[in-house]
């Protein structure tokens, strides 16, 4: 990079308001249309799973009535070719009108009427990512004015067929003009993604400043293969992503596609237990209408969703990979509390891991262990203590666990764990944390 782009930047920045506005203190949870529904427009022969209003009205329909919404997941969000191919004769993006006939501030509405928030995708290239009209430098403030008039909550802003120089211009320019809206909206970046992830091509500094979230890495497809590959880059480069992430900036790895066609029941609870480990946003992409009951029963468990939004924010690390293809993961928590993962890479049976807390780094003491997935207790459990767990193939055994500390005489350690778990799942209200 040259002096006068270096110089361009630092200006940009300088007139960058901080999205330091109260939003995302927890990471967000939601659904998202992409990874399940893509870019099926042909809503003649395939009504039912078009991008189009329909769609998003029986999913918010389902957040409101089936009680994700109670959970925390509050968004729903509208990805790619939601557009129609041009824009209006005021040079507005508009959407799609045989697909979207109410427009997109009639469907804000109603799912703000159902207690849910809006989310809606842009491109800042000459194009998006499937072809319909980009927002280019030059329509970053007209496309955050109309977002805004729309009531829109959450804006993925991608970078398909853009250029790093027009990234780096238009990635601050965006956060700045939808401050300068006076709505909060939630800013997700894809600027990392198109830049290899990682320093020195990212600046995590200056992301945390404008973004609120953004996507590091390649867009997650329906198979094991793909969760792995995942995992296995964010764990090889926690010492760059981990120290970004905290309330209001978060790292994304992508959406939830348990529920879907890709992964059985041990890898969907694999999923949902890492994506919690890491802070992750938790962005469904499924067909909530025609879901299974043992998705159901992972995407809705309250002790991973408590894990995930803990108020401290703070991503987890991998701490162990063994030869026995067995991999541990941490994540502190609040109250002395923390969360252990053991992940399973194996394909053969289950596999009976041995160790113990001091091998894992834990200090000296007494801890209670919570089986999140089984809603067994260990209890008694020494730091030295060596203790077995039986973790399947692609699958894993998820603790959430507390030091025991001297109880009163009326509280036995199911006390403990329930006041401790109580706070865990008090949740904030968005943009309010809860300490």
């Amino acid at each position: 990079m040259g002096p006068f782009a270096v110089t361009q930047l630092l200006t940009l920045i300088s007139l960058t308001v901080a999205l330091d506005n109260g939003l995302l203190k927890i990471p967000p949870m939601g659904w998202m249309a992409w990874e399940r529904f893509r870019c099926d427009v042909d809503c003649q022969d395939d009504p039912e799973n078009c991008i189009s209003e329909g769609l998003f009205r029986d999913m918010a329909d389902r957040l409101a009535e089936d009680g994700w919404r109670e959970l925390g997941y509050e968004y729903i969000i509208i990805d790619d070719c939601w557009m129609s191919r041009l824009r209006d004769e005021q040079e507005k993006l508009q959407p799609e009108p045989s697909r979207f006939p109410g427009g997109i501030a009639k469907l804000a509405r109603y799912i703000h009427d159902r207690g849910l928030k809006l989310g809606i995708y842009a491109d800042m290239g000459t194009h998006t990512c499937m072809g319909f009209p980009g927002t280019t430098l030059d329509k970053i403030e007209i496309d955050a004015q109309t977002f805004a008039s729309w009531g829109v909550d959450y804006l993925k802003f991608d970078g398909c067929y853009s250029n790093p120089v027009e990234q780096m211009q238009g990635y601050p320019l965006m956060s700045k003009a939808l401050n300068a809206t006076g709505r909060p909206i939630v800013y997700s970046c894809s600027w990392p993604a198109y830049l290899g992830g990682l320093p020195p091509n990212v600046n995590y500094s200056l992301l945390g400043d404008i973004c609120h979230l953004w996507r590091n890495y390649y867009d997650i497809q329906d198979s094991w293969d793909s969760v792995q590959g995942i995992i296995e880059w964010f764990s090889d480069n926690q010492d760059d992503l981990q120290p970004a992430a905290g309330p209001g900036r978060w790292n994304d790895p992508d959406m939830l596609i348990i529920g879907n066609f890709g992964l059985s029941v041990d890898q969907a609870r694999s999923q949902m237990a890492l994506w919690a480990i890491m802070a992750a946003p938790l962005i469904m992409s499924n067909d909530l209408r025609n879901l299974a009951n043992s998705a159901r029963a992972i995407l809705q468990n309250k002790m991973i969703i408590a894990i995930n939004q803990d108020p401290m924010g703070i991503q987890g690390r991998r701490l162990l990979q063994e030869k026995s293809q067995i991999e541990v993961y941490w994540r502190p928590l609040s109250h002395s509390a923390s969360a252990l993962v053991f992940l399973s890479r194996r394909t053969d049976m289950p596999y009976l891991y041995h160790t113990s807390l001091a091998k894992l780094n834990y200090d000296a003491g007494s801890y209670e262990a919570y089986e999140v997935f089984t809603s067994s207790t260990v209890t008694g459990l020494n730091a030295t203590t060596v203790f077995t767990v039986s973790i399947n193939p692609s699958g894993v055994v998820m603790w959430y666990l507390i030091p025991q500390q001297k109880p009163r005489q009326s509280d036995t350690l199911y006390d403990q764990h329930k006041k401790a778990s109580q706070f865990m799942f008090h949740k904030a209200k968005p943009g309010h944390s809860t300490l």
